[in-house]
């Protein structure tokens, strides 16, 4: 079913892209200009003397912000975002080399090279969004000035890549999933030819760590002669400053963790380079680059309509679901590693989870989906977005988190900026296109995927209809059909994994009644789909109501971390316990008595959210908030599992 037209129109998530297009986005920029990261391409464009401040990788902070401004605009019209976009394109067209190369680490510091350490300085990537950010510009806005910015620097690629073998793989994925979604949208085979090329050879090389260990003496003396460059330019410009990068996250370590990533990365695992794609039986290494890869391989077989990668994704991803996952839905319980474990490592002290990561698991879940057209990965998706993801932006859009640990003793806390700021601009363009990711379309078939309240636009208008829903607070969804052809259209609504039992009506008609029972652990393949198939009328009304009671999910036995713990969720929210929330009591020690339990809407809390009560078995009262809402009052504890009284 082509020519979907779809738009995120009130409550929650609409809220949430507000707060994007009107702090966030602004917020990013600003940021973006403070550390250096535009004046990178001045120095090429403009010639500003100003020495090149950032990481080697530190263009894609940009293109991400690029690209989630574009989108942006495809939704909100704003003058002053529509300018800064007009403006950065200008300058990426003018720092772009005319044969189409552009990566700023290598063209201020070391003109005339290119591709030198695939492993590790992020070229491709980079190269990456600068795609992904041009095909986003042209689909929301048919605009191509952007796209044959992309073009040139792909077609560059291609020129250098193709037919290569597997020594001249990138060792950060995401160029994977560009050349596919400007396949997509140009039908140029070479791009998808490409991603084939890179996917295939991945976990291919030779002797990886000591091609590694050289890469890393390369890059360590390429960094030195950066330093000799910045002395040199500082003797130079006495009076200029050269500011330093914002700080890095903090994040509680485990023992023997540096030996651990040792071992990981001269291994292969950290750059999913140790085995090739459809061998690879567990989730290993850095969680982004992981999660990147996955989506690649479902894309690929999606659009080369094949499955010659799906066996291994499907295997992959149930093992991260039962074994590997926290139950916020976060990825990657080690820190320096920045991804997984063994199985059932999920100290959630210990807790990476990087917020960029989440994201890659939407991405995944998204082209799982729309392979598979099955309802658990839609299931995942928006556990995901709701807590892993969510949490990683505060609530006015200007403060974040990069590691999203389930305990923690108050150390850490949002931050306006990092040194490595990869996650606020993944955040914006994620939720900028949040729309795309309600329904799946397929023939005469309409799969609601996510609950949000939208308007939709299908089969070039014969069919219209709108949603608006409650989630996540109450589980009361309502659609009216606007417009509807004349022959069978099959609506499928997911029922959610956590929904205990779901009624629905037709224009006030009880039509189906769906019980269930109390789950004890996360299980997204619980989700199915629920098929009304019928002759669509103008006006019809459907009302779906979800029971959203509080939920105990225990963690597994095998988890040490947790054992005699559990957690509290209520509908598709995981809650926990803020210190400032409950002055005078120990949220680490507090028992609870789970009758007491109940949940309310506290109206003073960001405009409205529901809360969980409850009473320690001591007497004291206890408030749960929503996971992805702590640390928004500045620093405090906070703990998703709790002693509970029944847990002997």
């Amino acid at each position: 079913m082509r020519g979907v037209e779809s738009q995120v129109t009130s409550g929650f998530w609409r809220n949430w892209q507000e707060v994007n297009a009107e702090s966030a986005i602004f917020h990013q920029w600003e940021r973006l200009e403070e550390s250096g990261c535009i004046d990178n391409f001045r120095i090429l464009a403009e010639n500003k003397p100003v020495f090149r401040r950032g990481w080697f990788f530190a263009d894609s902070d940009a293109y991400k912000w690029l690209e989630a401004a574009s989108l942006i605009l495809g939704n909100f019209s704003d003058p002053r975002l529509a300018d800064l976009v007009t403006g950065f394109i200008q300058l990426l067209r003018g720092a772009q080399d005319p044969d189409g190369y552009l990566f700023t680490f290598n063209q201020v510091h070391f003109p005339g090279t290119r591709w030198v350490n695939l492993q590790i300085e992020h070229e491709l990537y980079c190269h990456g969004h600068l795609i992904e950010a041009g095909v986003s510009r042209f689909q929301v806005s048919g605009d191509r000035e952007l796209l044959k910015i992309a073009i040139s620097a792909a077609d560059r690629i291609v020129a250098d890549f193709a037919g290569k073998g597997p020594r001249d793989t990138p060792g950060h994925e995401e160029i994977e999933i560009a050349l596919q979604r400007l396949y997509a949208i140009t039908q140029d085979q070479r791009y998808l030819a490409l991603a084939r090329q890179f996917l295939a050879q991945r976990g291919r090389m030779w002797f990886f760590g000591l091609k590694l260990l050289k890469q890393f003496i390369s890059n360590a003396q390429r960094l030195k002669q950066v330093e000799t460059q910045r002395a040199a330019f500082t003797r130079e410009h006495p009076s200029q400053e050269i500011k330093t990068l914002q700080p890095g996250n903090p994040a509680r370590k485990p023992p023997m963790i540096q030996l651990r990533w040792l071992v990981n990365t001269l291994s292969g695992k950290y750059f999913q380079q140790y085995q090739p794609l459809e061998k690879q039986r567990t989730p290993m290494g850095h969680a982004v680059r992981f999660a990147y890869l996955q989506t690649a391989g479902a894309m690929l077989d999606r659009l080369s309509q094949q499955s010659a990668y799906l066996p291994g994704l499907v295997r992959r991803w149930l093992h991260m679901v039962e074994k590997r996952m926290y139950l916020t839905g976060g990825i990657g319980s080690l820190p320096v590693i920045e991804g997984f474990g063994q199985d059932d490592e999920l100290d959630p002290e210990f807790a990476y989870a990087e917020t960029c990561a989440a994201l890659g698991c939407l991405f995944w879940n998204r082209e799982m989906g729309k392979l598979t057209g099955e309802a658990t990965y839609s299931d995942l998706y928006e556990w995901q977005l709701y807590n892993a993801a969510l949490v990683g932006m505060g609530v006015d859009g200007t403060t974040y988190f990069y590691n999203n640990p389930l305990k923690t003793d108050g150390s850490l806390t949002r931050q306006p900026w990092y040194e490595v700021p990869c996650c606020p601009s993944n955040l914006s363009r994620t939720f900028a296109r949040l729309h795309e990711d309600i329904l799946l379309t397929d023939e005469d078939t309409v799969r609601v995927q996510q609950y949000i309240s939208s308007r939709h636009v299908l089969m070039n208008g014969a069919l219209v209809f709108e949603m608006d829903s409650q989630f996540p607070w109450v589980g009361q969804v309502a659609i009216t059909i606007q417009n509807a052809p004349k022959h069978l259209i099959t609506l499928q609504l997911r029922q959610p994994s956590w929904a205990t039992s779901l009624d629905i009506s037709l224009n006030g008609d009880s039509m189906q009644r769906i019980t269930g029972t109390l789950h004890e652990t996360l299980n997204p393949q619980r989700s199915e789909w629920i098929s009304l198939t019928r002759r669509w009328q103008s006006g019809d009304h459907l009302s779906l109501n979800f029971a959203m009671p509080v939920q105990i999910y225990r963690t597994p036995d095998p988890v040490k971390s947790t054992q005699r713990m559990a957690a509290l969720t209520c509908g598709p929210i995981v809650y926990c316990l803020e210190s400032i929330d409950n002055p005078g009591v120990d949220i680490f020690a507090a028992v609870v008595d789970l009758p007491s339990i109940l949940t309310e809407m506290d109206e003073d809390l960001w405009g409205g959210i529901r809360v969980i009560y409850a009473t320690s078995i001591t007497g004291q009262r206890l408030k749960f908030i929503p996971y992805h809402l702590w640390g928004n009052r500045g620093a405090s504890r906070m703990t998703v599992f709790v002693r509970v009284d029944e847990v002997k």
